[in-house]
């Protein structure tokens, strides 16, 4: 690596095995596709889940993606997360594997500085806990969280710093994915003191603030999740859009991610009041058929999802 350390096939090799063991550990939905890559893509899948997942852990006090809660050292993580990016992106050996990850991945493949920068951004809101007010306000914490992510693995899966049109398209997913996220993680975001229905949301319905899970409460925000799902099915539909740039196998587990996550907010809506009852999840039954019908679409993605402009209502990502 050009301006840093040379790291050796062994110590990579160590680096994945890692990175591996932690994608099997947090999301059995994002291991499940990213088998669909290639080699080298699925590697530096794994090499970039690590980073996030550890960032997102380190945040919320949890364990890959389990346990969240509320955390009295807020700054000082946030401090410690920048300053171990901030290492990794100049090159230079954290000595922690989910940022040594980070290193090897951004030399690889050029990734723009500004984008792990962006995911900070997000968590830094959280340790403010911020919340927003507006629809805006909700996209642009999405984007933080997840569209930059999407915008990260374009570039993992080949896809140039400069092509903002696709890269558009992959944020679309990240947004979607985090949608429905929120959608089905309101009980357990309200257990840990946080909500991220827009204020105005909330107000236009009648809850008060922090009373959204109580009983009385729940028709007005079951109709709210299902807004929000529609939301994210919107942003869906734009990704899904953008597979044609991508390499076959590339398109293969976008088009599978987004089923399987497609599903969760879909569920949600469905189940209207009860959706908070039990966790939404998608069984391996259920991932094998999005994965199956995946390979479908993927062959056929230049006729299902001909060149068309990204729709122009929807949010988009800052320059």
């Amino acid at each position: 690596m050009a301006g840093g350390p040379v790291t050796t096939p062994a110590e990579r090799a160590a680096l994945v095995a890692a990175a591996r063991t932690s994608i099997a550990r947090g999301s059995k939905s994002f291991a499940a596709a990213s088998k669909l890559f290639d080699k080298p893509t699925r590697e530096r899948a794994w090499l970039l889940y690590a980073w996030c997942r550890a960032c997102d852990d380190i945040a919320d006090g949890q364990d890959h993606g389990h346990g969240m809660t509320r955390v009295d050292d807020a700054p000082a993580r946030l401090a410690m997360l920048r300053a171990k990016t901030e290492a990794a992106l100049a090159g230079e050996v954290v000595g922690d594997m989910p940022f040594d990850a980070l290193r090897v991945v951004v030399a690889e493949t050029g990734m723009p500085h500004a984008w792990p920068r962006d995911l900070i951004a997000g968590f830094a809101l959280d340790a403010e806990e911020w919340r927003p007010r507006t629809e805006d306000g909700l996209y642009r914490y999405c984007y933080h969280v997840a569209g930059v992510v999407g915008c990260m693995m374009a570039v993992v899966m080949g896809v140039a710093p400069a092509d903002e049109a696709t890269l558009d398209r992959a944020c679309d997913l990240g947004m979607a994915f985090q949608l429905a996220n929120i959608a089905r993680d309101l009980d357990e975001d309200d257990r840990a003191g946080r909500c991220y229905l827009p204020t105005d949301w909330l107000v236009e319905v009648d809850i008060p603030p922090g009373e959204q899970l109580k009983p009385q409460y729940r028709p007005r925000l079951a109709m709210l999740a299902r807004r929000m799902a529609t939301r994210g099915a919107a942003f869906e539909d734009s990704a899904r859009r953008g597979t044609p740039a991508l390499p076959p196998r590339a398109a293969w587990a976008v088009l599978a991610a987004a089923g399987i996550y497609g599903a969760i907010g879909r569920t949600v809506a469905d189940r209207g009041e009860r959706a908070w009852d039990t966790r939404v999840t998608t069984s391996t039954a259920d991932k094998l058929g999005f994965i199956a019908r995946a390979g479908v679409q993927a062959w056929r993605r230049a006729r299902l999802y001909p060149p068309v402009p990204r729709d122009a209502a929807l949010w988009t990502r800052p320059r």
